[in-house]
């Protein structure tokens, strides 16, 4: 996560304080579910695949995962496709996922020089400080593209792939309307990734999963097996002997859930490919709510950091300067290279013996001759790289040593994480620790958070382990109400002006107004980070305008990664929204105004809204991380 940065003094906020928080209940928290649409489709957009998955509100239970995608790579699955995009030289939208990776494949060099593509661009939320709505991407031939409408055109890509898909079904055709319309931006929800991995995993059904804390075998599979194997074989093996014994525990057992009881606590650690995302709950029986004990955290500790370790590697073996420009001189190229690697990465596990084979393209074998005047297998010899030999086949060999140590610093990150959020006091007795997302097949991961937890926690996979974000998002999407209990990710206030106190206020925050000595900047706090919030819980706050002419009076939020802040120019403070309140054309009582500011926390988005309570006059908002 990028850590904010300071926010410039905003000068005078136009309004004070009048009364004290007070916390308000959503009235509706406790009503049923109710379903006003026929069906929920989540998008998952993932940093380095992407996919949707649906579900019928009439039939809850039964989750509709997207077709196999046309294209994809030997041996992985390809019920997601590649988090690719590629446009045209006048910058329009041409296509997505595989098929642009393929198109992009097949351009002459020279044209596709023209085209932009890019992949993996999800990580620039995580590498820029400063994100606005004005943020620039690089596509592989070095041009800027507008981040804002790379998004947007991969959601609408994934709206119109899943209304196609809609459409072929029997739904009315109501349902082909858009992805979400102004008039009812309550159509659209966010769902936060580990929540929606936790919540599928405690749907799990025992043969559905892998339990690698388990020494005996679970459906004719031994858990230790897996750690030699990974989980595509694992699958597999399961798929064999699925064919050749009774599968009792189907029938016998059921769901996961028949194991948790009230005040049971999980952790849920969602590998992706860009990112690793771990969030805490607790079940809350009898209805299996949950509530977060722990505020969600992690980091950029994803699979793409194996590729980046690749990636020095190579600039180690051949040089900084000729990785560079093979990258823009060749990038449909390169493009190859890292799919061959991508390949290898999944074949790693911590009892490998044999070499591991990387197909090098032709052209880098050509245009490394070409740059450097010699050949790669010259450059092997020279390296002083001895763990990667060259074959005269065409391939980087590279011992399985090697490989492994590729993985180290990512994984490494991830331990570290794992090991400072169990010596965490609200983190104790969990008697789950949930492996989610795609990078969790990796058996090397696997080993090391078995090391790490030494028997702590039962270790549980998911079968369709990339999947799960999917299947969980869908059923957030019917019941998002699901989660009661959220911790707050930052500390939220707005910006206020207060009496000024000698000795207590600093002088260059005196502002002087007629006769009053005000002090400015000053952040009046909502909430804290980490602070438990429940499912709409609403916070209120009264102020009065500065000055009783005021014909707009501006509010604007505040957000801040620390627990304690006492003024909006601190470091780490930054504005992420702001609430305008238009009170023209209406008398100025004789006391003085009152708006009323309330925020609700609880869910996955923070709603604002402000009141003139003189004219019942309200304006909402929801907050913008993305203004300046």
């Amino acid at each position: 996560m990028a850590t904010p940065s300071p926010a410039k003094s905003m000068g005078d906020p136009g309004i004070t304080p009048l009364s004290p928080t007070h916390i308000l209940k959503d009235s509706e928290e406790n009503e049923p579910t109710r379903h006003p649409y026929v069906v929920v489709v989540a998008i998952d957009f993932g940093t380095t695949s992407s996919g949707y998955a649906y579900a019928f509100t009439k039939e809850p239970e039964c989750i509709h995962t997207m077709r196999r995608w046309e294209g994809g790579d030997p041996g992985v699955s390809n019920q997601k496709t590649p988090t690719t995009i590629l446009l045209t030289p006048d910058r329009k939208f041409h296509s997505f996922g595989y098929a642009a990776r393929d198109f992009y494949h097949d351009l002459d060099p020279t044209e596709s020089k023209q085209w932009l593509y890019l992949e993996k661009f999800k990580m620039k939320l995580h590498t820029t400080a400063n994100l606005s709505i004005d943020t620039d991407l690089h596509a592989a031939n070095g041009k800027k593209v507008k981040a804002l409408d790379i998004f947007a055109y991969a959601l609408a890509f994934f709206k119109e792939q899943a209304l196609k898909v809609l459409s072929l079904s029997t739904v009315c055709v109501c349902v082909c309307a858009g992805l979400v319309s102004r008039e009812n931006p309550d159509q659209l929800i966010i769902a936060l990734e580990p929540e929606a991995a936790s919540i599928y995993c405690r749907k799990l059904r025992l043969h559905q999963m892998v339990d690698l804390g388990n020494k005996t075998a679970l459906n004719g599979y031994s858990p230790t097996e897996n750690v030699g194997m990974g989980m595509t074989q694992a699958k597999e093996h399961v798929r064999r002997n699925r064919q050749s014994r009774t599968f009792l525990v189907e029938n016998v057992i059921g769901e996961l859930w028949s194991e948790l009881t009230e005040g049971d606590r999980y952790v849920v650690v969602d590998c992706g490919g860009g990112t690793v995302d771990l969030t805490v709950h607790q079940i809350r029986m009898p209805e299996g709510h949950l509530k977060e004990l722990y505020k969600a955290s992690g980091g950029p500790y994803g699979s793409i950091g194996i590729d980046y370790e690749f990636e020095k590697l190579l600039c180690k073996i051949f040089g900084q300067d000729f990785i560079d420009q093979f990258k823009i001189k060749r990038p449909a190229a390169w493009v190859d290279l890292m799919i061959a690697f991508e390949s290898r990465k999944r074949a790693a596990t911590p009892d490998r013996s044999n070499p591991l084979n990387i197909n090098l393209p032709f052209s880098f074998i050509d245009y490394y001759k070409k740059f450097r005047g010699h050949s790669v297998e010259h450059a092997l010899r020279k390296s002083n790289v001895d763990f990667v030999k060259w074959s005269s086949q065409g391939m980087l060999r590279m011992n399985p040593d090697a490989m492994n140590a590729l993985f180290k610093p990512t994984i490494d990150h991830i331990i570290q994480h794992l090991t400072e959020l169990f010596d965490r006091p609200e983190v104790t007795d969990i008697k789950f620790l949930f492996l989610v997302g795609g990078f969790a097949e990796s058996a090397l991961l696997q080993q090391a958070v078995q090391k790490m937890l030494q028997g702590r926690s039962r270790i549980i996979i998911p079968h369709d382990v990339g999947l799960t974000i999917l299947k969980g998002a869908v059923l957030f999407g019917l019941d998002p109400s699901i989660i009661k209990v959220r911790r707050s990710p930052l500390t939220y206030g707005v910006g206020v002006l207060n009496r000024f106190v000698e000795g207590k206020h600093p002088p260059e925050k005196l502002l002087v107004k007629g006769s009053t000595r005000w002090c400015t900047d000053v952040f009046d706090t909502f909430i804290s980070v980490d602070q438990s919030v429940a499912l709409g819980e609403t916070v209120k706050r009264s102020y009065t305008p500065a000055k009783p002419s005021q014909q707009v009076i501006v509010i604007h939020v505040y957000c801040s990664e620390k627990e304690s802040v006492s003024f909006i120019t601190d470091p780490g403070v930054r504005k992420c929204g702001t609430l305008k309140l238009d009170v023209s054309g209406t008398e100025s009582p004789a006391a003085r105004r009152e708006i009323q500011t309330l925020m609700q926390f609880g869910d996955t988005e923070i709603r604002a809204m402000a009141v003139d309570v003189a004219t019942s006059r309200s304006v909402k908002a929801s907050i913008d991380f993305l203004s300046q």
